[in-house]
């Protein structure tokens, strides 16, 4: 089987709810991305050593597979924190973020992983400021040659909007 048909034949398995980028003519894919909603659940607690720990703790025992974990303290308030994290997958992993106390969050989130490229976070950010669209906030990192950011918003129909600018401007070249 030619490489193009290997490529296409894997294009068309990992394309579900999301977006991977385009296959050109000869068989490469354009810059991809992954454009994913997401259920944060979430936890304020007080601002001192091991409450993270704490709270992560019934989902290790769980076996909760976490791939994002963002914890915090409130700017200008010491005394307290909160704990974000993502996916709560399963009956047994949602009953422990229950009982530590996590909630799922009311914040709509996407969650944004791709190739990176120099300067694709000021395309994505100026794509969805230009459409008047407001982040509550945003965390990314880069590992490598490939990047994951986790975008909140204002409202759901933000949070669509933007899914939609983030995959255009992950596609323009520079």
């Amino acid at each position: 089987m030619p490489v193009t048909a290997d490529i296409e034949e894997a294009h068309a398995q990992s394309y579900d709810a999301c977006h991977w980028g385009s296959l050109r003519k000869d068989g490469r894919l354009i810059m991809a991305v992954k454009v994913k909603r997401i259920t944060l659940w979430r936890k304020e607690l007080e601002n001192r050593a091991g409450t993270l720990a704490g709270t992560l703790e019934p989902l290790a025992k769980a076996g909760a597979d976490l791939q994002i974990v963002m914890g915090y303290r409130y700017p200008g308030d010491g005394a307290k924190a909160a704990v974000e994290l993502y996916p709560i997958g399963n009956k047994k992993a949602t009953q422990a973020a229950q009982g530590a106390g996590l909630m799922p969050s009311t914040i709509p989130a996407l969650l944004v992983e791709g190739d990176n490229r120099a300067a694709l976070g000021h395309g994505i950010s100026k794509a969805i400021a230009e459409a008047g669209v407001n982040l509550d906030f945003l965390v990314a990192q880069v590992i490598g040659r490939k990047y994951a950011a986790v975008i909140g918003f204002e409202n759901e129909a933000d949070a669509d909007n933007a899914a939609t600018l983030i995959k255009k401007a992950a596609q323009k070249r520079r």
